[in-house]
């Protein structure tokens, strides 16, 4: 079975519904991959884009945010190469109210078996309760 990798750009074209062109070939790629048809693949660079471009761009409330990756984590044929570092950091985010950047920072420290966290931007990590490391 072909194996394809999804960039950020087709996951915001197919939530965003800002070019129908463009979000009507994207919903085609993910009804291939939902029927067996293609595997989808994707990795942490392109979540972040798709957060950030969420925030940024079009201004979606971090809430929000988090129910597009969430949605995205959740989509038949697609594999994250990091999909259980992902689902901590969402809920991460969701619990603490904070970006999914910083909150998936903490689920890959912790992921890692790091001790501490060398940040900084201690305040973010603080809201987290994430070990601080002394810089």
């Amino acid at each position: 079975m072909k194996t394809v990798f999804v960039d950020s750009n087709v996951f915001l074209r197919f939530f965003a519904m800002d070019d129908p062109v463009q979000h009507e070939k994207a919903a085609q790629l993910f009804c291939r991959a939902a029927s067996g048809k293609i595997s989808l693949v994707a990795g942490p660079p392109v979540l972040f884009e798709v957060a950030w471009t969420l925030r940024a761009a079009y201004q979606l409330p971090r809430a929000k945010v988090l129910d597009v990756l969430s949605s995205i984590a959740a989509l038949p044929g697609l594999k994250l190469l990091d999909a259980e570092i992902v689902a901590e950091a969402i809920a991460l985010a969701r619990h603490t109210h904070t970006d999914f950047a910083d909150a998936y920072i903490v689920a890959a420290a912790l992921a890692s078996g790091a001790d501490e966290i060398a940040s900084f931007n201690r305040a973010h990590f603080e809201r987290l309760a994430a070990k601080l490391a002394d810089l």
